[in-house]
């Protein structure tokens, strides 16, 4: 299926350190297995900010940043199934696998060694239009705000993920209360577990804003909560974070560091890890954990909070994120539903 339009604006980094440029560009084909998508919405991600920082290794350069993206089916390549005209789907981080390694054989694909990922090694949504591999694109429902979903499928996802591997923990500390955070909570709420707000110092509109989502406690990050907790999930990029977490952690409980990027954990007494307490990491995300989270995310329903911006203020909302000027997310907002 051929698409008529030949032309889309799109924001592009040149190389970290740089704003993003707004440029004309071609619309992209799809090759082989992809899908031509119409973007009506794409959310700006902390990661984001790690690749124009250059925290993050071997971009492709230059690039379209955007991993959160929703829109509408305008084109097919070949081989593609399972998707119609018009149809309304969501792109995630996780853009392409191998399909045949250990990882991707065994239901670990985040892991894959060759994986490429949304905005990063692939052209993003910060654009008018994008391509993605049909195999990483989920149905999204047909109706509704268009923004309102973008921040599922990365903030949403990696905070689902981060819960699940916190196993049956009851008593969640969450550190970093934003885009993630404020989603992952509504989950945890829903699944009869009690969360912790752990925010900046002093950072009385975030911790009204988990209170208001019906967080237990909140406080800053320096603060102790008022029971021990069962896990600890870590958004902020920040390691110093980890001994701090596990200072707060009953026996056997984990820490999750849901980041793609942290600055160094501090040395730490091995004190305060011993009790069977444990450190992970969360590494993307599976095609799993997308079916699961949003279904489970429109069974709740999930409610997101979000700070809309145009495709041309794209550093604007940038800059907005790294300062904490809002709560929940931030989107772009790239055209209207038809």
């Amino acid at each position: 299926m051929q698409h008529p339009v030949r032309s889309m604006r799109a924001m592009i980094l040149d190389r970290p350190g740089l704003p993003l440029r707004m440029a004309d560009l071609p619309v992209p084909q799809p090759g082989n297995g992809d899908i031509l998508i119409a973007v009506e919405a794409c959310g700006v991600c902390r990661t984001d900010l790690h690749l124009i920082d250059g925290e993050l290794p071997n971009p492709l350069l230059p690039v379209i940043p955007g991993h959160e993206i929703v829109g509408r089916v305008a084109a097919f390549g070949t081989g593609v199934s399972g998707f119609l005209a018009g149809q309304r789907v969501g792109v995630p981080w996780l853009g392409w696998t191998c399909g045949e390694c250990h990882f991707c054989t065994s239901g670990h694909e985040n892991l894959c060694g060759t994986a490429r990922f949304t905005g990063y090694q692939i052209n993003g949504g910060y654009a008018e239009y994008c391509v993605a591999d049909a195999r990483y694109c989920f149905p999204l429902s047909d109706t509704g705000d268009a923004a309102l979903l973008a921040p599922l499928l990365c903030a949403g996802l990696i905070g689902y993920r981060a819960l699940r591997l916190a196993g049956t923990s009851r008593r969640i500390g969450i550190y970093g209360f934003g885009a993630a955070a404020h989603i992952v909570a509504q989950v945890a709420k829903f699944q009869g577990r009690d969360f912790y707000a752990f925010t900046r110092p002093g950072d009385s509109a975030s911790q009204a804003f988990a209170r208001s989502l019906g967080a237990t406690w909140a406080g800053g990050s320096d603060e102790n909560p008022p029971a021990r907790l069962d896990a600890a999930l870590i958004f902020a990029p920040a390691g110093a974070l980890v001994p701090v977490a596990l200072r707060h952690l009953e026996k056997g409980g984990c820490v999750v560091c849901a980041g793609i990027h942290m600055s160094d954990i501090p040395a730490f007494p091995y004190s305060i890890l011993w009790g069977e307490r444990s450190i992970r990491s969360v590494a993307n995300l599976t095609r799993r954990d997308g079916l699961e989270f949003l279904a489970l995310a429109q069974q709740i329903p999930v409610r997101t909070e979000i700070q809309r911006f145009a495709l041309a203020d794209a550093n604007q909302a940038l800059t907005q994120l790294r300062r904490g000027e809002f709560q929940g997310a931030a989107v772009l907002t790239i055209r209207q539903q038809d």
